[in-house]
């Protein structure tokens, strides 16, 4: 039987390190050429793989891949297209079958969070019931940490680490200027339901160096009262306050602070805008001046000062889901198991994705303070190794220098398919 070849695909938000596990796919593949064909990539995550829109990487360079291991974004293009149950569209199974017979693909390998893992489940579902045999391994990723089994997931480290720093940074600022000027600043930083990475905030605070710093949490419904009252004193201890709000912050009822009246494309609620809200309230209360920021993107794209745990995560796991499928493992995603805290040390786990999918994981309680605003010293021992390590782009001019693959495009054998 001829050797099969192996289709990867980014989904969902990408993040600083995704193409690092896109390397670790790739470069291992490359390695092991008896047993895997090429390496074919969805443009655009799976919609390439529904429009037959699929890019050769064995066209780019050993240096140019090796070169996705320090560039941030998805070097694919990603998507966010999530594909309905067995049951209520078939068709797009079907046709992903049909795609992958057509290009003889044998490996999925889909690198997201937890809708991903519920879509490369049902891969491997369709393909056993249609009596085309498809290994599917998902690769995890998500800055939201929220992926169950897993110790911690592959893009997280390093927003935390981006959101530690910042915060550090910009409370050193409205130290300054406190006095006269600004004395709250609001940062709104991602995380819809777990708030792994506002939890990075605190961070930012420690015995070397304390900081006033309120932490809004989405597991910790909203208190107004408490929230203004908390603020209010760390103000008047410290002079100012600085203030980490998940975008996923929510009253009792469940209603979002950030909430827009709008859905996005998985069905989610659109937010923005937790950090205004949050500013005016303080303002309405206290009369205190005030600045607010969103980090929004540039907290998941930044490379330049990527956590070295992360980046090395991302690429075991990437090449730890290669090693798998070869061992002739199925609908399992590797994970990332904590040996121990000091000194930190880890290695690479399995999990079946029948436990993954669509299951969140939480913050727990004990890794936020009694009052619901800051993080417990378990919390920092948990976070604490995520962030740490340098793992610097090469810099030209100032600038940091990342890779631009060619995305030659696979030549198309079958009719055009409507998504």
């Amino acid at each position: 039987m001829a050797k099969k070849n192996a289709f990867y695909a980014q989904s969902g938000g990408v993040t600083a390190v995704i193409n690092a596990s896109a390397c670790g796919v790739i470069e291992t593949a490359r390695k092991h050429k008896d047993k895997i064909g090429k390496v074919y990539a969805g443009r655009n995550g799976i919609i390439g793989a529904l429009t037959e829109d699929l890019i050769d990487t064995s066209k780019d360079s050993a240096k140019s891949i090796a070169a996705l291991r320090s560039t941030p974004a998805g070097g694919f293009g990603s998507c966010r297209f999530k594909l309905k149950s067995l049951e209520q569209n078939l068709r797009e199974y079907e046709r992903l079958i049909e795609v992958f017979k057509a290009h003889n693909i044998g490996y999925f390998f889909y690198n997201g969070g937890g809708d991903s893992a519920d879509t490369c489940f049902k891969v491997s579902q369709i393909s056993e019931k249609m009596g085309y045999p498809v290994q599917a391994i998902h690769v995890p990723k998500t800055v939201d940490n929220d992926l169950p089994i897993t110790d911690c997931c592959p893009g997280f480290g390093s927003v935390a680490k981006y959101v530690a720093v910042s915060v550090r940074e910009a409370s050193f600022d409205v130290a300054s200027m406190c006095k006269t000027s600004t004395k709250v600043f609001v940062v709104e930083v991602m995380g819809r339901h777990a708030g792994w990475i506002a939890a990075a905030g605190g961070l930012a605070s420690d015995k070397n160096c304390e900081l006033p710093i309120v932490i809004l949490f989405p597991e910790i419904e909203f208190d107004q009262k408490k929230f203004i009252a908390k603020v209010d004193a760390m103000v008047k201890k410290h002079g100012y306050c600085s203030v980490v709000v998940s975008e996923g912050c929510h009253y009792p009822d469940g209603k979002f602070l950030a909430e827009q009246g709008t859905r996005d494309a998985f069905g989610h609620a659109q937010l923005g805008g937790a950090a205004p809200v949050v500013a005016n309230m303080v303002k309405e209360a206290l009369g205190y001046k005030f600045h607010w920021a969103v980090a929004d993107y540039l907290q998941r794209s930044a490379r330049h000062i990527a956590s070295k745990t992360d980046v090395d995560q991302a690429y075991a796991l990437g090449k730890a889901a290669v090693e798998l499928a070869l061992k002739g493992q199925n609908a399992v995603m590797p994970t990332v198991e904590r040996l121990s805290d000091k000194p930190y040390k880890w290695k690479v786990g399995v999990a079946q994705l029948s436990k993954v999918a669509n299951v969140e994981k939480f913050m727990p309680r004990n890794f936020i303070t009694p009052d619901g605003f800051g993080i417990t010293e378990k919390c920092r021992t948990y976070l604490s190794p995520l962030i740490k390590g340098e793992d610097y782009p090469t810099f030209k001019d100032g600038l940091p220098q990342y890779v631009q693959l060619k995305n030659v495009a696979v030549a198309k054998k079958l009719k055009e398919f409507k998504i």
